[in-house]
């Protein structure tokens, strides 16, 4: 279930946003694709005494341990962005404005929670 939504320019990478994301979050792990790799994100997990299941990029000269087995569950953040994006003003991003744009998430994000209470 979506807990924070950041708005950025379409063109700017997601991993850039990360530390921002998961700061102040309060978990035992935090999930992310080989994308997210990064050192920055990586002390910003342990800051937070969370566990990052990453796995190390290729390039990565110290491939360092993950569980695989928790790694698993990970499909379950591509779900929750098929949730949203079953809303079609999600997917196609409909609303120009930045500000309608965010309203849509965050009422896409407030059904999905309803959904399960």
């Amino acid at each position: 279930m979506p807990v924070r939504v950041l708005l950025t320019q379409g063109t700017r990478a997601d991993c850039t946003q990360a530390v921002r994301l998961i700061e102040g979050i309060d978990a035992d792990h935090l999930l992310a694709n080989r994308g997210y790799d990064s050192n920055e994100i990586i002390e910003q997990a342990k800051k937070q005494e969370m566990n990052a299941v990453i796995p190390p990029g290729k390039n990565r000269t110290d491939q360092r341990d993950y569980d695989q087995d928790l790694y698993e569950l990970r499909h379950l953040v591509e779900e929750a962005f098929l949730h949203l994006k079953r809303w079609r003003g999600i997917a196609t991003r409909y609303a120009k404005n930045s500000t309608s744009f965010l309203a849509a998430v965050h009422i896409r994000c407030i059904a999905l929670w309803a959904s399960i209470s």
